[in-house]
């Protein structure tokens, strides 16, 4: 069966791509594992050079990567050229600091030994990527495990084929050996079978908590490393010292970013009943001076929706909070137009339990809460069973810090938004998955760390012992 895209935009039909069939998989996972053995030979610092080529291919291709991404998923354009830099960006950290990273590390142990770990690729590992950064995903998870010696093999989100094989391509025009990295054109029913194949030998999910439970019990069945990138619900704490304009602008900006669609976008702001007037003001005048409509737009703040479905799903956790007692300040209805619009959102008095109380909400939907001190906003803000990011807003930076500890995520932020960043690992905790992604601690996910000692004479008798 072919795999179509759909412009959110406009509904209209795109390309229609032909999938692989088992025949297809089987022979490019041969090929795969043939091109790791001779791809782990090249030195750091060829993969390095090629690495820093594939940023360069990137920035040469700047628009028409941007404009691909907004045609099939329909993020706004100019988010779409800062996402292509942002995957430039990791290929030029990467191919600065892989050797780094990976280089042989000295353990002092027995006299007369030489004792040390070295980093070794471990072979092909597949990614299941998501359609809501589509290029900035797979890069993140690319980058790095190439730049270590392993092969890559992608399962992109079924909205988003042409920007899987513009990534391909990305890697093809850099000058990457046939193999290096492939996209498999299937459906999600097929990818149990390829986890579990034996010539995978690791994989890394960036999707929902289902989807993160059906990769991880499959992995987890057949002893695979694996990398769980989940949802989030992520808090925006406002204090009674915060500073309120700021808080107001940036705050905006972190619930619509992607439309927001987004793991780390915040999804719950909690705010100090002292300033909770004051911030709501502020933040509906900052929601209300977004601009929603044609994604093309330079100017255009909110795109559509990826998908007619999505929209639904969130009408429907609107509704239902509704329903059960909150108030729309703002927004709350489909926009009547062609495309798969929603409007930036606002609910108050959102009652507990409810949907946008309890559930991630995967567009630009904000439920804000009024708490009475700094404890409660910690514990509202743990009140989750998502755990990526989390920010908090004062202007006492040690007060920050107290709380930004207090968070149970893995990514806290002081005074700004949640964001990922090469230099910084990222990845979360509870129903957000586990793993890292990014930094040294992104790159040293899928190695061997094989731990060798050169003895220059016999070892004691006492510890020959496991």
């Amino acid at each position: 069966m072919p795999m179509d895209s759909v412009n959110p935009a406009t509904e209209e039909a795109l390309e229609s791509y032909e999938t692989h069939g088992e025949g297809d998989i089987d022979d490019l996972l041969d090929r795969a594992n043939e091109t790791f053995e001779e791809w782990r030979e090249h030195t750091i610092t060829e993969r390095e050079a090629l690495l820093e080529r594939a940023g360069e291919v990137l920035r040469d291709n700047s628009e028409e990567y941007a404009e691909l991404m907004t045609r099939e998923m329909g993020k706004p354009i100019e988010q779409g050229r800062s996402e292509v830099e942002k995957c430039a960006w990791v290929c030029d950290y990467y191919a600065e600091r892989a050797g780094e990273f990976l280089q042989d590390e000295r353990v002092g142990g027995e006299t007369g030994a030489d004792t040390f770990v070295a980093r070794q690729p471990i072979g092909p590992v597949l990614a299941i990527m998501p359609w809501n950064f589509p290029f900035w995903q797979v890069f993140r998870f690319a980058a790095p495990t190439l730049t270590a010696g392993n092969v890559g093999l992608l399962k992109h989100a079924s909205n988003v084929p042409g920007c899987a094989k513009a990534i391909e391509g990305v890697f093809e025009e850099a000058g990457y050996p046939e193999g290096v990295f492939t996209t498999l054109m299937v459906g999600s029913d097929a990818i149990g079978d390829v986890i579990s194949d034996d010539r995978v030998r690791a994989v890394t999910l960036t999707g929902s908590e289902g989807a993160g439970r059906n990769v991880g019990e499959t992995a987890g069945k057949n002893l695979k490393h694996h990398v769980l990138e989940l949802g989030g619900s992520d808090p925006f704490v406002v204090l009674d010292d915060a500073p309120i304009e700021r808080a107001c602008e940036v705050g905006a900006r972190a619930r619509i970013i992607n439309s927001g669609q987004s793991c780390i976008a915040a999804k719950r702001f909690i705010v100090h009943e002292d300033v909770y007037d004051e911030f709501l003001d502020g933040f509906l005048n900052e929601m209300e001076s977004l601009r929603t409509g044609d994604p093309t737009d330079d100017d255009t703040d909110v795109g559509p929706q990826a998908r007619e479905g999505l929209m639904e799903d969130l009408h429907e956790q609107v509704e239902t909070t509704v329903e059960q007692g909150a108030e729309v300040r703002m927004g709350g209805e489909p926009m009547d137009r062609d495309g798969y619009f929603y409007p930036p959102t606002v609910l108050t008095d959102v009652p507990e339990g409810s949907p946008a109380e309890s559930e991630e909400l995967f567009g630009p939907v904000a439920p804000v809460f009024s708490v009475p001190d700094e404890e409660t906003a910690i514990e509202k803000a743990n009140d989750s069973n998502y755990g990526l990011g989390a920010s908090v807003w004062t202007e006492d930076l040690e007060r920050g810090e107290h709380v930004a500890r207090q968070f149970e995520s893995g990514l806290a932020f002081v005074n700004e938004l949640v964001q990922s960043d090469p230099r910084l690992p990222f990845g979360g905790v509870k129903d957000s998955g586990y793993g890292r992604e990014l930094a040294k601690q992104g790159i040293r996910e899928f190695v061997n760390e094989k731990t060798v000692w050169v003895s220059h004479g016999p070892s004691k008798e006492s510890d020959l012992v496991e």
